[in-house]
């Protein structure tokens, strides 16, 4: 009698499994999804926008127009300590130090004024890798950092890009000094 009594737990505890999984993925749908209907609005995104994450979209700091920045001038005066901090969002997916790993993306220790896909041990995209035989100076590598999908469309990095000019002249100057032969700073 008491082998049908824990036949009976189990099945009741696997039901009780399932019942709160299909809760969880019901709450879960609903909270993705939103108030979007998929039939309303095919076009519509999905998910939620994080709070502090760079946008393309909200560019108050971003040039009006389409041309690049000269960053250059904005170099000259760069704070590479307030460079080093813009760096932290990129430590989700880069590293920084001499000999260090790559991540989701390719250690950053000597990139300025190296080669594009310079890394023999990372799998650059195709669009990275087309760029190969260019050196990344400090113009291009601020036109890639403000909007990497527009500089090299169809390279991995999904990160939106650093909108303010001086925070990318900042980094530039924190990226420069992570080398063995730092390139001259502009005067």
């Amino acid at each position: 009698m008491s082998g049908g009594i824990e036949i009976n737990k189990i099945a009741g505890a696997i039901l009780l499994a399932g019942v709160i999984a299909m809760t969880a993925g019901l709450m879960a749908e609903g909270l993705y999804t939103g108030s979007i209907s998929e039939k309303d609005d095919k076009d519509a995104k999905r998910g939620y926008i994080v709070a502090g994450a760079e946008t393309t979209s909200d560019s108050s700091e971003a040039p009006k127009d389409d041309k690049p920045v000269d960053i250059l001038p904005l170099l000259a005066k760069a704070d590479a300590k307030a460079g080093e901090a813009t760096s932290k969002k990129c430590s989700a997916c880069h590293s920084f130090d001499k000999g260090g790993k790559n991540g989701v993306g390719p250690n950053q220790y000597g990139l300025v004024g190296n080669h594009w896909a310079h890394k023999d041990d990372y799998t650059y995209s195709a669009a990275i890798t087309g760029l190969k035989d260019k050196k990344i100076g400090f113009q291009d590598l601020s036109e890639f950092l403000a909007n990497p999908k527009k500089y090299a469309p169809g390279n991995k990095m999904s990160f939106a890009g650093v909108s303010n000019p001086q925070d990318r002249a900042n980094l530039l100057a924190y990226l420069n000094t992570l080398s063995d032969k730092p390139l001259p700073l502009p005067k």
